[in-house]
């Protein structure tokens, strides 16, 4: 099947950020499952003591509308009519132990893999936004030690050029 093949590009385009979670929704996840949205929905009402809120919600019209405006999904319909189940890292674990299937099997963990290398991605993002931060403080920090030599080379230059008594030995003629 092509989803066996989706690549790891493919299953992050199918994540997204909604409440401040990664999630990924009913519809693009039954698709990967292989099987359909209304049996992966069976599925989890049937085993709700396994879907916390932090493993799964639905969305509301709100999100949907702005998912849609975003061109996140192409059109209310995509969804088939109803409001979208998510589920976090955590529900879709579980949802491929309620699915029961080799290939959601499979897919669960391909996703999880995805997720991890996001993690992972965002981790090296903080890094580098540390040491940026660093170099800032650094170049802000040459930046006034620059405009100080600069103001001393302004004193120098604007000091009146008063006779001076000339530097060295005198001949005593």
């Amino acid at each position: 099947m092509k989803n066996e093949h989706m690549g790891d590009a493919g299953i992050a385009e199918k994540i997204y950020l909604i409440r401040g979670v990664k999630v990924m929704i009913d519809r693009d996840l039954a698709e990967m499952y292989g099987t359909i949205p209304k049996r992966l929905r069976q599925q989890v009402k049937r085993n709700e003591e396994r879907f916390p809120g932090h493993f799964m919600f639905q969305l509301t019209d709100e999100e949907v509308d702005i998912m849609v405006s975003q061109n996140v999904i192409p059109s209310r319909q995509y969804l088939g009519g109803t409001r979208p189940y998510v589920f976090s890292e955590h529900g879709i674990l579980m949802l491929a132990n309620v699915i029961k299937s080799q290939m959601a099997i499979a897919m669960s963990i391909k996703i999880i893999e995805v997720f991890i290398k996001l993690r992972e991605m965002l981790i090296t993002q903080k890094d580098l936004l540390l040491k940026f931060e660093q170099i800032e403080k650094l170049v802000i920090r040459h930046d006034d030690d620059i405009q100080a030599i600069f103001q001393a080379l302004k004193q120098l230059i604007q000091q009146k050029n008063e006779p001076r008594e000339p530097i060295g030995f005198k001949l005593n003629s």
